[in-house]
């Protein structure tokens, strides 16, 4: 699990049959404060319908393609959960 922020939008003219109908978003990784966290920005396929500068919570790795309802694809990240606050910090 990572915690990350929407920095973009990522447009591809051909997409994986099992991502019709996602988009897929630029991500940065923040730590749970929210602070960035370093790091190279990645690409996620949405699935929450997160919107820019929102915080969200990703899975990656197999995780990610077993989001999907088809999970024999290559997905490597998928935003599964859309952040309202953390406690405890």
């Amino acid at each position: 699990m990572l915690f990350a922020r929407v920095i973009g939008t990522v447009v591809a003219t051909e997409k994986v049959p099992a991502w019709k109908g996602h988009r897929m978003l630029l991500l940065e990784a923040t730590d749970p404060a929210g602070q960035p966290a370093g790091g190279r920005p990645f690409a996620a396929i949405d699935l929450v319908s997160a919107a820019p500068g929102q915080r969200v919570f990703v899975v990656r790795g197999r995780e990610a393609a077993v989001a999907l309802a088809n999970p024999e694809n290559p997905a490597d990240a998928a935003i599964v959960g859309l952040i309202d606050h953390v406690g405890g910090l």
